[in-house]
């Protein structure tokens, strides 16, 4: 990162946290839709970097008129609601800082602009958590610029709830606090990345389209017409939480892999209760649940779990030793249309047989292209910084590199 005088262009490249609203406890509407505060905690994974990630570039200079934003090649509107409110904090944050007299660090004028570029390597807007991982990486990038230190969980949370525990590596727990001004709804690890090297995540892309019905939008209509998030947020989740986090100490797969599923049935079902109601799975998405539960059934344990967010694609975690066999399973339900060499992406697995047995307990007839693809990977750190300028996304001149 570049010095900040005048006329410099310091940037930051992170690559960030992969995705992280795979919840084992899936999270709830907001109580402080301004302020995204959440009406209950949740508790997420973060994924390794190697398979999936946000790569983020911000670079302020005098240069700069205004203001601008790009993501994936394209250009977005800057004046979103909840990208300035990242900015104003990041901003005043900066003030405070350099009001309170900070003598290391060289003059920098806030008034300067700043051009940011993102890009996102799977689906964006396709219920795979792409703002939790893009507005975390935001946070972490313009704090790098603006020189700003300390938690960023409130920077990264006012632009998706889900973001403050991007911040974080491992499995990561967003505290929903209590105080009006949120200052104690913020994110704490609760276990590193390396703390169940087994663990491993298999992420079934169904469809790469954007989902109908934002998160955000689907989740506040929710909080203000179902019933069930009310008893849910207030019964439920608290006990959850405090059992998944036991789980997660202990490795328990078989006990997490079954909370797992459960919050994300519950989960959907809050949707269903919504009014109008809200339905972000497909008939495929339901299909790999009965795949799930029926090779739990053949395996006489659960080996593996589903999870869904905001979206039809599936998130399926189980440990590494069953990978293979579960991944057979599902070219064997949802043989690959014409992709067959990449229907596979992530982790390397080593091609198994699936045995007649197991081919007769899988439910209902094969689904051809119903899966896209599978990417498989595994528990991963938070933010990353980019040392090699050729990873930067943004050129000498402020405007992305292929744009240039």
């Amino acid at each position: 990162m570049a010095p900040g005088g005048a006329g410099d262009t310091p940037e930051v490249a992170l690559s960030g946290p992969s995705m992280t609203s795979r919840k084992s406890v899936t999270g709830g509407g907001k109580r402080d839709e301004e302020l995204i505060l959440p009406i209950n905690s949740s508790l997420s994974v973060t994924l390794s970097q190697d398979q999936l990630k946000t790569t983020t570039t911000a670079a302020i200079s005098t240069d700069f008129t205004e203001d601008r934003i790009w993501l994936n090649g394209r250009e977005e509107d800057v004046g979103q609601p909840r990208l300035q409110a990242c900015l104003r904090e990041i901003r005043r944050l900066a003030r405070k800082r350099r009001g309170a007299g900070d003598g290391d660090s060289p003059p920098l004028s806030l008034s300067y602009k700043v051009h940011v570029a993102s890009v996102n390597n799977f689906p964006t807007a396709a219920g795979l958590a792409s703002s939790a991982a893009g507005y975390a990486c935001l946070a972490y990038a313009l704090a790098r610029v603006y020189r700003v230190e300390g938690d960023l969980s409130e920077v990264a949370r006012r632009g998706s709830g889900s973001a403050c525990r991007s911040l974080y590596g491992g499995f990561v727990e967003w505290q929903m606090g209590e105080q009006a001004d949120g200052k104690d709804s913020i994110a704490r690890q609760l276990a590193p990345e390396g703390h169940w090297p087994q663990l491993r995540v298999l992420v079934l892309v169904v469809s790469a389209e954007r989902k109908p019905t934002g998160s955000t939008v689907g989740m506040q209509t929710s909080v203000e017409t179902s019933a069930l998030l009310k008893f849910r947020a207030e019964s439920v989740v608290p006990a959850r939480m405090r059992e998944m986090a036991r789980c997660i100490q202990d490795r328990d797969f078989q006990r997490f892999a079954q909370l797992t599923m459960k919050d994300s049935n519950q989960f959907h079902a809050t949707c269903l209760d919504t009014f109008p109601p809200i339905s972000y799975l497909n008939d495929t998405s339901r299909r790999i649940i009965q795949l799930v539960h029926a090779f739990n059934a053949y395996c006489g344990q659960t080996k593996v779990a589903y999870t869904f967010d905001a979206g039809p694609n599936a998130v399926v975690f189980t440990l590494e030793d069953t990978v293979a066999e579960f991944v057979a399973a599902v070219k064997h339900s949802f043989p690959p249309a014409a992709n067959g060499d990449r229907f596979l992406k992530g982790l390397p697995v080593t091609p198994v047989p699936l045995s007649d047995e197991l081919k007769a307990a899988l439910a209902g007839d094969p689904t051809p292209g119903g899966v896209q693809y599978v990417i498989v990977t595994q528990v991963g750190p938070g933010p990353q910084v980019l040392d090699d300028p050729h990873a930067h996304l943004l050129g000498s001149d402020g405007l992305p590199k292929q744009a240039s």
